[in-house]
């Protein structure tokens, strides 16, 4: 399973759970907002500039016992139809992909996303869509059913999240965690993990998930 690795922090981990996701998505859907209220646990008002390039973060996180390393790259999304962020689909094990329910033109660009994603990705990519920025449900744009029936046109997850409430942003980084480490963990005979059913479950856990 390769060798068990303690970093600095003393985050002891197995190095072949270190996998890499991508968030990718139009600028200002809220990408980078999103990586620090998971990396860091807070939001912080005003705009960002917009991510110039890319940049990871690097974070551990425990999935059922087992010490998971994922490192985060956000990328610009002005950057659509460059080759830079193309280079950086070829090796990622999880793809984040989001919008902003506040913008019908960020919604409408993600079958583009998609196109690209199969083009340059693996096939066994892990695809989650995310809805972002649920906390503003006065100026919502599009539809939680409108997210959910693309969703299921393609195959993936989803879930509305909110960078600035920390609504569901942990629990797409633990859904994608947690499939990244059945993958990578599991017996062949055993059942394959259900990462629809676990977010589903876990959504139904919590009222405060679905905005009307």
């Amino acid at each position: 399973m390769g060798s068990y690795t303690t970093g600095p922090g003393g985050d002891g981990y197995n190095e072949a759970l270190l996998h890499k996701t991508i968030l990718v998505g139009d600028s200002g859907v809220g990408k980078t907002s999103l990586l620090v209220q998971f990396d860091q646990g807070k939001f912080i008002p005003g705009s960002f500039s917009a991510t110039v390039g890319i940049g990871f973060t690097n974070k551990v996180v425990a999935v059922d016992g087992v010490k998971v390393k994922l490192q985060i790259w956000d990328t610009a999304g002005q950057e659509r139809f460059r080759s830079v962020t193309h280079a950086y689909y070829r090796d990622a094990q999880a793809l984040l992909l989001l919008y902003d329910i506040t913008s019908k033109m960020s919604f409408d660009n993600i079958r583009a996303w998609l196109t690209e994603i199969h083009e340059y990705a693996q096939k066994d990519v892990v695809i989650m869509l995310l809805g972002n920025k649920a906390d503003v449900s006065s100026e919502r744009a599009v539809r939680t059913e409108d997210g959910a029936s693309l969703a299921r046109e393609y195959g993936v997850p989803f879930m509305e999240t909110s960078a600035k409430t920390g609504m569901n942003v942990e629990l797409a980084f633990l859904a994608i965690a947690k499939e990244l480490k059945q993958r990578a963990m599991q017996p062949l005979d055993e059942p394959r993990f259900q990462i629809h059913d676990y977010i589903e479950s876990q959504k139904k856990k919590s009222s405060c998930c679905v905005f009307s």
